[in-house]
């Protein structure tokens, strides 16, 4: 059975390939198909960067296959930040820092990218 992605990420990537010069990253916590906090070797948290339509975990193995989400739908957005690319973890240039999962919709929708 395939993993739905999770619908915002898919928002950002297309963002992101709207504004090339954008990095975004986004906070989650990930979570079991239902809806509770995964255990085990996968800790809850997880941080993903969006660049040119493409995501990948920062914290945790990304697979090769870019049909297999990075956050599922049942995974939890905590928020975000935009960045200007390209992305150095030494010093990041922030655009905005700390957006909640709704100010990262608004951002979304006025940039025209749609549910």
């Amino acid at each position: 059975m395939a993993i739905a992605p999770h619908p915002l990420l898919l928002r950002c990537e297309r963002y992101t390939l709207a504004h090339p010069g954008e990095v975004l990253l986004l906070r989650a916590e990930r979570q079991d198909a239902d809806g509770d906090e995964t255990t085990g070797e996968e800790t809850g948290a997880d941080l993903v960067m969006i660049f040119r339509g493409f995501s990948s975990s920062l914290m945790r193995p990304t697979a090769f296959d870019p049909d297999v989400p990075i956050l599922a739908a049942t995974d939890r957005v905590l928020g975000g930040d935009r960045l200007r690319a390209p992305y150095r973890p030494d010093t990041p240039n922030y655009l905005a820092a700390d957006l909640t999962p709704e100010a990262l919709a608004d951002l979304l929708t006025a940039a025209g990218i749609d549910a």
